[in-house]
């Protein structure tokens, strides 16, 4: 996620106590996030926030909160809920955080898909065009984070699947932690229930394990993904709350 506090130029990434912020510059509340950045227990979680909500408030703009729940002790995470509340948040999802050891082999056939990294002008605006109308963020904002050459410079790849010469899928990479992280997985949606999003985190899978040498995926799964990842080798280890400023 860090990939959001350098992809407009204009944001800036902040580490702050127990926690850590990425600012992108834009007035939209899911590319402006927050982390924990280890447990928090004994009252901790109010007091990052209160540093948190005070990062944010000189920017005055929206900004989203991404709680791992294992990192509060059981008996803390219902409170957590109201006490997120009183700072201004709500509730959005509540994402499953998932590994893959290793991806299991296809259970069907798949469809013939080109794969192309995103390093051009073409690549990029084809990403930002699907990531707007599958994740219903505004085009300008995805143009935005998106369309920048300098966003893609770093460790986050993107790719892009074309059938027929049409650019239809989307999906990115980033290597972490001994482990790669799968973001923006999505398909427009005449192309959909066809195989072509597993088809294309398939072959970008492969290509990330041919250049580190890592096997081990992790995401966080939305409702209509689930099913294919779990297919594909994945299963839950943890549970994500995603909050949102009112």
């Amino acid at each position: 996620m860090r990939f959001f506090g350098e992809a407009s130029g204009s944001g800036e990434i902040r580490t702050l106590d127990g926690s850590v912020a990425m600012f992108s510059g834009l007035d939209y509340g899911v590319f402006n996030i927050a982390l924990l950045t280890g447990p928090a227990v004994d009252g901790q979680l109010e007091s990052r926030m209160r540093a948190i909500s005070r990062y944010f408030r000189e920017r005055t703009l929206r900004w989203s909160f991404w709680l791992c729940e294992d990192l509060l002790e059981p008996e803390n995470r219902r409170d957590s809920r109201h006490m997120l509340a009183e700072f201004g948040m709500r509730s959005i999802s509540h994402p499953p955080g998932m590994l893959c050891p290793a991806l299991l082999p296809s259970v069907r056939p798949l469809p013939a898909i080109e794969m192309r990294r995103v390093a051009d002008a073409s690549t990029r605006g084809a990403f930002a065009e699907i990531t707007s109308l599958c994740f219903d963020i505004p085009y300008l904002i995805a143009r935005a984070v998106y369309l920048r050459e300098q966003a893609w410079n770093g460790g986050y790849q993107g790719f892009v699947g074309y059938v027929g010469g049409k650019p239809v899928s989307i999906v990115a990479m980033v290597e972490a932690a001994g482990a790669v992280g799968v973001y923006s997985l999505a398909t427009l949606p005449a192309f959909r229930g066809q195989g072509y999003g597993e088809a294309l985190l398939r072959m970008a899978a492969h290509e990330l394990t041919r250049r580190t040498g890592i096997a081990k995926f992790v995401l966080q799964s939305t409702e209509a993904g689930y099913k294919i990842y779990r297919r594909m080798g994945f299963h839950d280890v943890t549970r994500f709350a995603v909050y949102l400023t009112k």
